[in-house]
């Protein structure tokens, strides 16, 4: 069984409170972790939540707003200074490199393992990453400076053998794995034709998840995320506060639960709450009579996939 979780290390917009940190966010599929976003105090949630930083291979940063990278670079020399030697994969915009590379060379600092860098774009949403498991691409969001958000998706996963089928139909073992690949059996002694369908299972559902940091209400990206399983949406203001957030580039609420809506998400998580609410559940309303399957991105939370 697939495990495919979203852990919320922080968030809070701008500025930290006492309840809230800065963007982060943990996802875990198949016990492989990957870092979205790494604002302040970020390696002190992961201590908190006892992962082991290097089990860490893989940082997306989706802008360099403060409260989404300031916490990088302590957590960067942090591992250097635990004796990490595996390469670490670091996705953002091409000006990281260079906050990281002169942070180094003014504290006359190097780091113990390989830092293998990778820009994104925001003219095309590209594949960032992908093994034979999943693949990582961006998406293109509308902010004040270039910003991507991140989309998770799971590959399709082979069919399941069908153990009764199997013995009633004397399959041998050897063809177990064409079989998980979807191919039919042919016995070489007699041609007879078994159809997979028969001796298979269907393959277990194929997860996704997006990761839309700082973000203007931007419809085109619905057909990016369409049927997405879980959609994380930025919802920095109220619809009361809409010209506050055309202004500053930020999503309500309410149009967050639009796009999940026109989107067919399963589940929308909404956060980067700006601290003048008090009261989240007002969010959190404001977003359900649109999209009733809303919930906060609060600390220490965990989403799992059903």
């Amino acid at each position: 069984m697939t495990k495919f979780s979203i852990l919320i290390l922080g968030s809070a917009s701008a500025s930290p409170t006492l309840a809230r940190n800065p963007s982060a966010q943990l996802i875990n599929i198949n016990e492989q972790y990957y870092l979205v976003d790494c604002g302040e105090g970020t390696q002190n949630r992961l201590r908190e939540h006892k992962i082991k930083f290097q089990r860490l291979n893989h940082i997306f940063i989706s802008h360099l707003h403060g409260d989404h990278y300031l916490g990088l670079l302590g957590l960067l020399q942090t591992m250097s200074l635990l004796g990490r030697t595996l390469p670490l994969n670091l996705y953002g915009p091409k000006q990281l490199k260079e906050i990281v590379d002169m942070n180094l060379a003014y504290s006359h600092s190097t780091l113990k393992y390989l830092l293998i860098f990778h820009e994104t774009q925001t003219n095309e949403s590209v594949v960032l990453f992908e093994n034979e498991h999943i693949s990582v691409s961006t998406i293109i969001l509308d902010h004040r400076v270039p910003c991507t958000g991140f989309l998770f998706k799971e590959k399709p996963k082979p069919r399941k053998i069908n153990p009764a089928a199997i013995k009633r139909f004397e399959i041998p073992k050897y063809a177990m794995d064409n079989l998980r690949k979807g191919l039919d059996f042919c016995f070489t002694d007699t041609n007879k034709v078994i159809k997979n369908e028969l001796l298979t299972l269907t393959p277990d559902e194929c997860y996704s998840y997006a990761y839309c940091s700082d973000t203007k209400f931007n419809e085109r990206i619905v057909s990016q995320i369409k049927d997405i399983h879980i959609l994380y949406h930025e919802a920095t203001f109220m619809d009361r506060d809409v010209k506050r957030a055309e202004a500053t580039y930020h999503s309500t609420a309410k149009q967050a639960a639009t796009i999940a809506k026109q989107a067919n998400a399963k589940l929308l998580i909404i956060g980067h709450f700006s601290n003048r609410y008090k009261d989240l559940n007002l969010l959190l309303d404001e977003a359900k009579s649109i999209f009733a399957n809303t919930q906060l991105a609060l600390e220490d939370t965990v989403f799992e996939m059903p």
